[in-house]
């Protein structure tokens, strides 16, 4: 492999993510991409099956999505949104209080989708604070859960999952319950919201991503909105991967006929083209900050919250969702993974196949995660396995020819592997 110069020099001063600096493997240098592929600086091309971390929905390099972030930054790159305003937030605001679950109507806009749930769990505390409430400052999350890696949402990811089990005692204490699929489930959830001190629960709708791309079925998030509404707490949705299209519907939610107090979105919001994110609250929430009282407003507010270069790209990545078929390219991929994906069913070393929508899922009893990852790319396809399973989660407008080179792939490896 061709290695740049600005690679070697340049793995001398960077930190990367989720990495062992001291094992880790130089990464792959990409020069180019287009549509689904990835083109390395040797010349190869990779069919990219995990979408960035789940956010190039319509493919990389989408004309339309070029034309309307080069013509926002010959005219505004960005500006505060402290005591100023810009069109494209304004206009992406009213666009996703059009395209949500009707009662979401108030966005705030943060950089990162850890950020946004931050935001959206000082809403919620401080919405019964607001209300004369000061005891209910607790979270309820699932076993399985994966909502960031910043302080307060590493305090809600479930602890048995290990990645954060550093910083156990330096997090605060939330509650952790099992997804309510049974009726003793049901129960124990029942009782855990009826606690005095319990300000809101939240959850991943139909699956937990980072946490093992777990899924659920649209009852069992029935049940957890049906369970908060009983108990009169507010019911947070963690959309950030589930969210524009991936699951087969444009929110995970619909697929339950429930509509959140408050949503978390990120991700593919800007079809991966630039970091930005919203916390996107109901009216019952929003009015609870409207005071006399200046220490009634919410006391937040990142540098680069709403820029308007991100809000551009979000803004142009609805119009692709307007425009192109997206659901129904997320159900066509559903059905091809589960085809293709099938064949690995009762292989040796083989625990699980599942599919929803556009996310395909091998679960393995044993993996090499590097190993693999080096096997997928001298196939052409970047793939990125962790924890104990291969997973893929391409772009939505992905060809069938690079899906099936995608699937051939998994099912080629896994196989292999499991001589």
């Amino acid at each position: 492999m061709t290695t740049p110069a600005w690679l070697t020099e340049g793995w001398q001063h960077i930190w990367l993510p989720y990495a062992q600096m001291k094992t880790a493997p130089l990464p792959l240098p990409v020069v180019g991409a287009d549509g689904s592929r990835l083109r390395l600086a040797d010349g190869r091309e990779l069919v990219d099956g995990v979408a960035s971390w789940w956010t190039v929905a319509h493919g990389y390099n989408h004309p339309h999505m070029r034309e309307v972030i080069g013509a926002q930054l010959a005219r505004l790159p960005h500006v505060m949104l402290g005591g100023l305003a810009h069109e494209q937030a304004y206009i992406l605001a009213t666009r996703l209080a059009r395209i949500l679950p009707p009662g979401l109507e108030r966005t705030f806009f943060t950089d990162s989708g850890s950020v946004a749930v931050e935001v959206a769990l000082k809403m919620a505390i401080q919405y019964w604070v607001n209300r004369g409430n000061r005891q209910r400052q607790r979270i309820v999350h699932f076993r399985g859960s994966y909502h960031g890696d910043t302080f307060a949402t590493m305090a809600l990811c479930d602890p048995d999952e290990g990645m954060h089990a550093l910083f156990g005692g330096m997090l605060a204490n939330n509650l952790m319950a099992e997804l309510p699929a049974s009726p003793d489930a049901i129960a124990g959830l029942d009782a855990m919201l009826s606690r005095p001190d319990v300000a809101a629960v939240i959850v991943e709708p139909l699956v937990q991503g980072a946490g093992g791309m777990l899924f659920h079925a649209p009852e069992t998030l029935k049940a957890i909105a049906d369970s908060a509404r009983r108990h009169g707490v507010l019911l947070i949705l963690d959309e950030i991967f589930t969210g524009f299209a991936r699951t087969g519907t444009m929110f995970a939610c619909e697929q339950a006929g429930i509509v959140p107090d408050i949503i978390c979105l990120g991700k593919a919001l800007t079809g991966g083209a630039l970091p930005l994110a919203a916390t996107v609250a109901t009216s019952r929430v929003f009015d609870a900050f409207l005071d006399d009282n200046p220490a009634k407003a919410l006391m937040h507010g990142p540098t680069y919250m709403g820029n308007a270069l991100a809000c551009a790209a979000a803004n142009a990545s609805l119009d692709l969702f307007a425009r192109e078929p997206r659901t129904a390219q997320a159900l066509s991929i559903a059905e091809h993974l589960a085809s293709a994906l099938s064949r690995l069913k009762g292989k040796p070393n083989v625990v699980d196949v599942r599919v929803k929508g556009a996310i395909g899922v091998v679960q393995l009893e044993r993996l090499d995660c590097i190993a693999l990852r080096q096997e997928f790319t001298r196939r052409g396809v970047w793939i990125r396995p962790f924890g104990n399973i291969v997973y893929t989660t391409p772009p939505l407008s992905i060809s069938r020819e690079d899906l099936a080179i995608l699937t051939d792939a998994i099912v080629d490896v896994v196989e292999n592997c499991a001589r």
